[in-house]
């Protein structure tokens, strides 16, 4: 006779699968925001140029944008690699990807390829030299998109990530701005207070900095093991 199952661990299961990023929400969420998420995110350019030059990006370089959504960091990520250096979009959204392939098309960058798929199940086509998340928190909760991310860097690649977070206790009130803006693009509101904790044991000297009354982060390493 088997012996009896012990289901204690069944409501944390439920519990862990109910909390963790849901694909199909976040499909419907950027197929109704693709029109106009180039709009949504213009408040962020700044956050997003910061990101970027905390890249350290080279001509030549390749670089993975991670959850590229439209490709709005196509631009300032072509004139840091140049036409020698190559950028991988990786989106699981149709909507959001059909548009980052016609900003390439129309901009001529033939150094662009585009990924469809999720993150984690995404056949990275090649060794990078860094990695861009840019509002990208459902791929920063799931540890398994973020190791094959890190697996396609070269040694010494740097990862940098920025995002939405809850604000300090004393800047309590920004956070009905976090939540409403969290509601419309992801699919949990789970790790909202750290959203780099899984990113943090892979890389080496993380560095967070705050912005925007502390709902924004900026998180930036180089992967643990390759420096």
């Amino acid at each position: 006779m088997d012996p009896p199952r012990d289901d204690r661990s069944q409501p944390f299961q439920r519990l862990t699968r109910w909390l963790a990023p849901n694909r199909s929400t976040a499909l419907r969420q950027y197929r109704s925001r693709a029109r106009i998420y180039d709009l949504e995110l213009a408040l962020f350019e700044p956050v997003r140029q910061r990101v970027i030059n905390l890249l350290r990006l080279k001509n030549g370089n390749r670089v993975l944008d991670v959850g590229c959504g439209t490709g709005l960091s196509f631009t300032a990520l072509e004139g840091l690699v140049g036409p020698e250096g190559s950028i991988v979009g990786i989106e699981q959204s149709p909507e959001m990807l059909g548009r980052a392939r016609t900003r390439a098309a129309e901009n001529g960058w033939k150094n662009v390829a585009l990924v469809s798929a999720s993150v984690e199940e995404a056949a990275i086509p090649l060794a990078a030299d860094a990695a861009l998340f840019h509002f990208t928190h459902d791929i920063m909760r799931t540890p398994n998109a973020l190791a094959n991310v890190c697996r396609h860097l070269k040694p010494g690649g740097r990862i940098v990530a920025a995002g939405l977070k809850w604000a300090p206790i004393l800047a309590m009130p920004l956070n009905l701005l976090v939540w409403n803006a969290a509601m419309r693009s992801t699919s949990t509101r789970e790790g909202l207070a750290r959203p780099w904790s899984h990113l943090e044991p892979l890389v080496s000297e993380l560095e967070v900095e705050q912005l925007l009354g502390g709902t924004v982060y900026i998180a930036s390493g180089v992967v643990a093991g390759r420096r």
